[in-house]
């Protein structure tokens, strides 16, 4: 028996929006592991339990975003439970079906930091939300969208977390009724469950409550007080780059330098979660390094300048840095697998896509590099750490092998070179996904840039 009213109200009442009849749209919701998700899907659980066996028709899709750098806590227990909720619902019948959504390879972080040399995300210029969560999140409600005609996403926001929130809130709601329209998706609605709750009763919904897919919700709690830094999460439904989740949250990626220090992180490691600390490092020198005018090149990735008045250099990272800042996330790698051997920081099919990026850079004449023989190898840095093979040999040749050709065929013309070059990375990128969606697009854009050059 649940004692508190508005609890039961919202129970209520998501049983009764459960049964409409509206084409059976599918719920999606964005699960992140945090306390406002988790309550909101203990409601929706012990909602479509009371519906009858017969009635349960209607699919919900619990979606979690993984950015391949959340932090490691977290992300572990979050797997946990996924888990158990998948097995769970399997057991008893109900259509609750879990889906975890990653950012594709050329959007990864380590790929455009390390590889392409962007520098890691402030304020200005915070191009990972947008790679890194809303794109993953997107493209699983346009799937869905697309099998069901329609779809409704419920999402864990309350008035009273903030006044951005309740603002927000606000901004879309219409009186009356409980869904709103997607302010970006098509034939995509919101509906905002739990809105009027306040943190005491979120907090009574896992603490006092039983997890109805038998998940020590204590667990939660600790994270939270371990993490006592501030009362807030990076949420993982985030579909609107204007989101300003990120940067200031507790559950959020453990690279994010949108603000000076991570104190959630910092408090893990304070409340006796030591293993923790070289990730702490690592982002604090990322941090600070990343304005520092020697790291950066005069121009963008586009061939756009990129220098001050002053003479501050403020393009991509240099080829150098990029090298050292491999071999930093590599060491730390290998520095936190002596407490979990299982624990990656950047996987292989990343290393792999690094190298492709680097050796096309260094191929290019106008980004004026040493000669390629004078940079390591993503293979033999990866060797020099872990004393031990990541066999890239076949690929450099073939790659080398491939610039050369090109050079010859090119008769030195830099700029008909750059362009093969920019084409060729286009196709492997997509190659190494299996996926060549938006190929032709951003092929064509690349050959205007070319054209408007050779018109000037």
């Amino acid at each position: 028996m649940i004692k508190n009213k508005r609890i039961s109200y919202i129970i209520s009442e998501l049983k009764d929006q459960y049964l409409i009849d509206d084409n059976l749209r599918p719920w999606i919701i964005g699960f992140s592991g945090g306390k406002d998700s988790t309550a909101l899907l203990q409601l929706v659980w012990l909602a479509l339990e009371q519906v009858p066996t017969e009635l349960r028709k209607r699919q919900i899709h619990v979606i979690c975003n993984d950015t391949l750098v959340e932090n490691p806590i977290i992300q572990n227990y979050v797997d946990d439970v996924l888990e158990k909720i998948e097995q769970t619902a399997v057991q008893r019948e109900l259509p609750i079906f879990v889906q975890k959504t990653t950012p594709r390879l050329e959007d990864s972080f380590w790929v455009n930091v390390i590889g392409r040399g962007y520098p890691v995300p402030n304020n200005t210029f915070r191009w990972c939300t947008d790679r890194m969560k809303i794109k993953p999140t997107s493209r699983y409600i346009v799937e869905q969208v697309a099998e069901n005609g329609e779809a409704i996403i419920l999402v864990g926001t309350r008035r009273s977390e903030s006044i951005t929130r309740a603002n927000s809130i606000k901004k879309h709601e219409i009186k009356g009724k409980r869904l709103t329209k997607h302010p970006n998706q098509a034939n995509t609605f919101v509906y905002p469950p739990i809105k009027e709750l306040q943190l005491e009763e979120v907090w009574y919904i896992i603490n006092a409550m039983t997890s109805p897919w038998g998940a020590d919700n204590s667990k939660l709690f600790q994270i939270y007080s371990d993490a006592s830094a501030d009362d807030y999460e990076c949420p993982t439904m985030v579909t609107d780059d204007k989101h300003k989740s990120c940067g200031q949250s507790r559950f959020g990626c453990w690279t994010c330098t949108v603000v000076r220090e991570d104190k959630s992180l910092t408090a893990q490691v304070n409340n006796g979660k030591e293993w923790l600390k070289p990730l702490l490092d690592l982002r604090g020198s990322m941090f600070d390094e990343r304005n520092i005018s020697d790291n950066r090149e005069t121009t963008r990735r586009n061939g756009q300048q990129a220098v001050t008045q002053d003479g501050h250099n403020q393009g991509n990272y240099t080829l150098e840095y990029r090298t050292k800042l491999l071999k930093q996330v590599l060491e730390t790698q290998k520095e936190i697998q002596k407490y979990d051997s299982s624990m990656e920081l950047i996987k292989k099919s990343e290393l792999i896509a690094i190298q492709v990026i680097w050796r096309r850079d260094m191929a290019i004449p106008s980004k004026n590099y040493k000669e390629i023989s004078s940079y390591e190898a993503v293979s033999d840095i990866y060797n020099k750490i872990y004393h031990k093979e990541l066999d890239m040999k076949n690929l450099d040749e073939k790659l080398q092998k491939e610039i050369n050709l090109l050079k010859d065929v090119c008769d030195d013309k830099e700029q008909d070179f750059n362009l093969i070059q920019e084409l060729l990375e286009l196709q492997k990128q997509k190659a190494l996904l299996n996926r060549k969606r938006g190929l032709k697009d951003e092929m064509e854009q690349v050959i205007e840039k070319y054209l408007r050059k050779e018109v000037i």
